[in-house]
């Protein structure tokens, strides 16, 4: 018997079965013969059924008399996404930030911080750290000053490193890189979810394309010069665990992705992807998130041309005044995701 009527039982079995760290955050397991209580992810050897109760969160099992389980440390989730979201917003600013540094900053030790921002962003605090630099560097060059003045207000070291910047992401747009395609090879999907037909694309890479509405005609336009076609057995699982979002849009996926934009849309959507499952920002916040507050419309910008609908979450955006603001598959699936997130965090 559940301890709690909202929370589906069985599933929350399964996932604890699986060591499943997406649902970390969303419930915890108490062992009654132990006194603990775990989060799904935890590698600790699995009770036996008859002995566990479940939980929505530490609060509710240390009510129950049960303490927080030291090797998977729980209450540790909420804190986690606090410190990547302060990470974001230290890395904004013009001052390097080292990767010991940063997490010292945040109370994180390098290694685990740098496995939890990863796994929060989809990218690592580096790569992060390269497209914020970047991006300012195409925002300096768009003045009227010498370009080595431009180089170095950058942050960058010499031109050398600046050029090599240049090449690797201010010459790299989304539809740059959707027109072409030529030798990748991309397997897809259209299936049934929640909130209608969903296509779900990808390379051998990761995910290039979560879409409503949409199906093969309109990936080949996309992607013209590459071999498109069915996926296999392999990609099956992979389109589940994307109609697996669709239901239940707070899961924390950590799926393969395969996207490209300029350095200042990747630093928007990796922000996007750290803004918590319940929760919602402005556009002025991301932009801020970013190091350039002074560009909310380009914030917006970079929210519409998301190749990975409900995966970067750029429906958690909102207008100042409270808002939808757009949405590229309707304001009602918009309203249906958050929706779905706030009674999940209510919970």
């Amino acid at each position: 018997m559940t301890d709690h009527p909202s929370i589906d039982e069985d599933a929350a079995w399964a996932a604890f079965a699986q060591r499943d760290r997406s649902q970390d955050g969303c419930f915890v397991m108490a062992v009654r013969t132990t006194g603990i209580y775990c989060r799904p992810g935890c590698p600790a050897r699995l009770p036996k059924r008859e002995n566990v109760a479940f939980y929505r969160n530490g609060e509710e099992a240390r009510a129950a008399g049960f303490r927080a389980c030291l090797r998977c440390t729980p209450d540790a989730t909420t804190r986690d996404r606090v410190a990547v979201e302060r990470a974001l917003e230290l890395m904004a600013g013009e001052e390097a930030w080292p990767l010991d540094r940063l997490a010292a900053e945040v109370g994180y030790a390098p290694h685990h911080f740098h496995r939890l921002f990863r796994r929060a962003t989809g990218t690592t605090p580096a790569k992060h750290a390269r497209a914020l630099r970047a991006g300012r560097l195409a925002m300096a060059l768009e003045g009227d000053g010498p370009v080595t003045d431009a180089i170095y207000d950058a942050g960058y070291s010499a031109p050398s490193r600046a050029y090599d910047a240049a090449n690797a992401h201010l010459g790299m747009s989304p539809g740059a890189w959707a027109k072409g395609g030529r030798g990748v090879t991309i397997r897809f999907a259209v299936v049934d979810s929640s909130l209608g037909p969903m296509l779900v694309a990808a390379t051998a890479k990761g995910l290039c394309r979560i879409s409503f509405d949409e199906g093969e005609p309109d990936l080949r336009a996309k992607f013209p010069l590459a071999d498109i076609g069915p996926g296999d057995a392999g990609f099956a699982q992979l389109v589940r665990d994307v109609v697996a979002l669709v239901d239940d849009p707070a899961r924390a996926a950590d799926l393969p992705v395969d996207v490209q934009g300029t350095a200042f849309q990747q630093a928007v959507w990796t922000a996007l992807r750290a803004i918590p499952p319940g929760e919602t920002r402005t556009y002025s916040e991301i932009a801020a998130m970013v190091g350039r507050p002074g560009a909310v419309r380009a914030a917006g910008t970079a929210c519409g041309v998301n190749h990975l609908a409900v995966l970067i979450p750029c429906h958690r955006v909102l207008r100042s005044n409270g808002g939808l603001g757009g949405y590229a598959y309707g304001l009602a699936r918009k309203e249906q995701l958050l929706a779905r997130e706030k009674g999940h965090a209510d919970r």
